[in-house]
């Protein structure tokens, strides 16, 4: 933290990129980032993804310094390493960032092609997250069988899931979708 924090200003938190995303080490930054469903504490450190860091670098909360080179970081710095390790980083960052701005906490994903655990405002850590955000580029094709596949887990853990599609503009849309029955 820094003296901004005494001026109604927003405390800056510094953490350092590493392989597995950026380090936060200071405990009390630690406890008020899990608290708003940032990270994940590993060690005694609180890991950020690499959409959590560009969120919160853009907010102007998060400084970043390489470890290598120990230069501070730009967003599209920080950008370009996310982009190298995985080529959907930027259209993944759009959606999370539209879903933090619309006061949703977010997490990651379970991992069987879903991308973001996302929390009824005002339930994180009280229940369960209520969606299941799957994120798509417009144009980009979506095999049915999976998507059914996706769609047949998702309903087996309770959730809805959600399809965010991000258009080539950057705006994103969200579709529910659900099985079809005929009664």
């Amino acid at each position: 933290m820094d003296d901004r924090e005494g001026k109604g200003e927003k405390p800056i938190i510094y953490g350092v990129l590493s392989k597995e995303g950026v380090i936060v080490s200071s405990p009390e930054n630690i406890e008020g980032l899990v608290s708003r469903a940032y990270g994940t504490p590993q060690d005694g450190d609180l890991i950020l993804s690499f959409y959590e860091a560009l969120y919160l670098l853009d907010k102007g909360i998060l400084r970043i310094r390489d470890e290598k080179s120990n230069k501070e970081l730009s967003f599209e710095e920080l950008l370009e390493k996310a982009r190298s390790l995985n080529e959907n980083a930027w259209f993944k960052y759009l959606v999370y960032r539209d879903l933090r701005s619309r006061g949703y906490f977010v997490r990651e994903g379970f991992g069987f092609g879903v991308d973001f655990r996302v929390y009824e405002r005002g339930k994180y850590g009280k229940s369960p997250a209520a969606y299941l955000v799957l994120g798509v580029r417009e144009g980009q094709p979506i095999v049915a069988e999976e998507l059914a596949r996706i769609l047949a887990r998702v309903q087996s853990l309770k959730k809805k899931l959600i399809l965010s599609v991000v258009s080539r503009r950057g705006e994103i849309v969200y579709y529910s979708v659900s099985r079809l029955s005929f009664a």
